[in-house]
């Protein structure tokens, strides 16, 4: 393998995917204490609710995973196109 970086090696596709779902996460979040009802410590106060919640605990891990690996990727891609 020669040490020029490839173009197709993932990484745009990790950081588009990555803060799409990042992003959706944030979103049914940010619906869930605005819009549908809010949070209490019984949970959420319709089902509605209650799916934008599973969503976003979902969505905030795993997008932040892939987002991050994408980062990294990147971050090396960048390293060995400079040497």
């Amino acid at each position: 393998m020669t040490t020029a970086v490839r173009t197709t090696d993932g990484t745009r596709p990790l950081l588009q995917w990555g803060s799409l779902v990042l992003g959706v996460g944030l979103i049914a979040g940010l619906l869930v204490y605005t819009l549908l009802g809010g949070f209490t410590a019984t949970g959420a106060h319709s089902n509605t609710g209650w799916f934008a919640a599973i969503l976003a605990l979902t969505c905030v891990p795993f997008g932040t995973l892939i987002t991050g690996l994408g980062v990294a990727k990147w971050a090396r891609n960048r390293r060995l196109s400079r040497h």
